[in-house]
């Protein structure tokens, strides 16, 4: 065969296509994945949230035990008001559960005034 003396050998080219087009996709998963852990945790920590949990130890606490009651109301209500209206109706219940604090004897039983404000607060919280 006639060797051409002119005409070159292939060139080797590089082509890094290849690896650009894998790498998208790793930075593509990476990031969807990051965006997922971000909208988990935040429905997460609505969920489990301290205000919640606050408001469940107010509606548990029972209201047989006046002493304890107005203690945990007063506690717990100080963290769940954020309204100034929400406030003005805690600083009112505290007046009315004065009488079940700071004494050794103390009334059996709740009335019916210091109740419905307690229940009203209750309506006005947004947990």
């Amino acid at each position: 065969m006639l060797d051409i003396h002119d005409i070159k050998p292939l060139e080797k080219v590089p082509d890094y296509s290849i690896y650009l087009y894998y790498g998208g996709i790793a930075i593509l998963i990476i990031l969807a994945l990051f965006l997922l852990y971000i909208v988990y945790s935040f429905f997460q920590k609505r969920k489990n949230s301290k205000e919640r949990h606050y408001y469940a130890i107010l509606k548990s606490t029972p209201s047989s035990n006046p002493k304890e009651w107005a203690y945990t109301i007063s506690k717990y209500g100080f963290y769940l008001a954020k309204e100034q209206r929400q406030k003005d109706l805690l600083s009112e219940l505290n007046l009315h559960l004065e009488q079940y604090k700071y004494k050794k004897q103390i009334p059996q039983g709740v009335d019916k005034k210091t109740q419905t404000l307690y229940e009203t607060f209750m309506e006005s919280l947004d947990v």
